[in-house]
């Protein structure tokens, strides 16, 4: 499958369209599944009204380069929740990467783990993404028991971000869903407040 850049910003154009009527198999997605998907970790204001949902993959340079926004923006409005929703797409080290995060979640570790990731560049190997865990205080095997404990929990929410996230056509990483409207791509800071905005009116 391609990821290359070009797709994600040849995928702009359909920004604003409704959302929720694609179908995973024969089901059709819904708002609760999108949006309230009780194992799907959730920063900003767990209680906020608007939902930001981001498709992203901790070797995609987009989500990791944007990340400090999109963060910024959700804490500056504060009535904002944000799903955050692994897609790792980037193949084996993205897919541990995802693993390892999920299970840093269960041990209430989550956010951590997270930015720890988000703040370094390019690609990543599995031995980058311990480096970093470790560095943020984690131990890989505390995670790797997180990860066993969890793991049809783990499994189960990667394998429903990755059949949305196909539903909806997104071509690659960072892809966001707003109020009723699909965001392809990358949101500058005005871009995202309007996309909120919009959501809210």
């Amino acid at each position: 499958m391609l990821y290359r850049r070009e797709l994600v910003t040849a995928g702009l154009a359909v920004a604003g369209a409704a959302v929720f009527l694609p179908r995973v198999g024969k089901a059709q997605l819904t708002k609760e599944e999108v949006f309230f998907d009780n194992d799907a970790p959730v920063l900003g204001n767990p209680k906020g009204r608007i939902t930001v949902v981001e498709y992203f993959d901790y070797q995609c340079p987009y989500c990791k380069a944007s990340h400090p926004t999109v963060k910024k923006v959700v804490e500056d409005d504060g009535d904002v929740r944000l799903v955050m929703k692994d897609w790792p797409v980037f193949g084996g080290a993205s897919v541990f990467a995802a693993q390892a995060v999920l299970g840093a979640a269960q041990i209430g570790k989550y956010e951590i783990a997270l930015e720890s990731l988000m703040k370094t560049k390019g690609r990543l190997s599995q031995e980058d993404v311990e480096t970093q865990l470790t560095g943020a205080g984690l131990t890989i095997k505390q995670l790797a028991a997180a990860v066993n404990a969890n793991n049809a929990k783990i499994s189960g929410l990667l394998d429903r971000n990755y059949n949305q996230a196909l539903a909806f056509n997104f071509a690659g990483t960072p892809s966001f869903v707003i109020g009723n409207s699909l965001y392809p791509g990358v949101l500058d800071e005005k871009a995202l407040k309007d996309a909120i905005a919009k959501a809210r009116g």
